[in-house]
């Protein structure tokens, strides 16, 4: 007679879901505001007033750069038009128009050192 072999079953440890979700907008007031002392609604105008701070200096008039100290650097960066262009569509192989974009504006950030050093 032929022996079965029998297959053992292993069980995975798996983190739980709240270690994987990020925090929420109120869980990082909270924890800024028990390590800081300062009230929610402290924590909450200064964020405010940062925001406020980012759109003048990213806006029309503003220098166009707004920097984090030791975190990151927030830069706007014009992008120009592009013209209406025949080329060849990468998925299907076959040619193509295709359309032509306005100019804009978008937003770039940049990693500073105590940044890369946290990760």
């Amino acid at each position: 007679m032929a022996k079965k072999k029998t297959r053992k079953k292993t069980t995975k440890k798996r983190a739980s879901s709240t270690e994987l979700k990020p925090r929420t907008k109120s869980e990082i007031y909270g924890s800024i505001a028990e390590d800081t002392g300062l009230s929610r609604k402290e924590v909450a105008a200064v964020f405010d007033a940062m925001s406020g701070l980012i759109k003048k200096d990213i806006g029309r008039r503003g220098p166009g750069t707004f920097t984090v100290p030791g975190l990151l650097k927030i830069r706007k960066h014009r992008k120009p038009a592009t013209k209406r262009r025949f080329g060849t569509n990468p998925f299907t192989g076959e040619e193509q128009w295709f359309a032509a974009k306005p100019a804009k504006n978008v937003v770039k950030f940049t990693a500073l050192k105590g940044l890369k050093e946290m990760v």
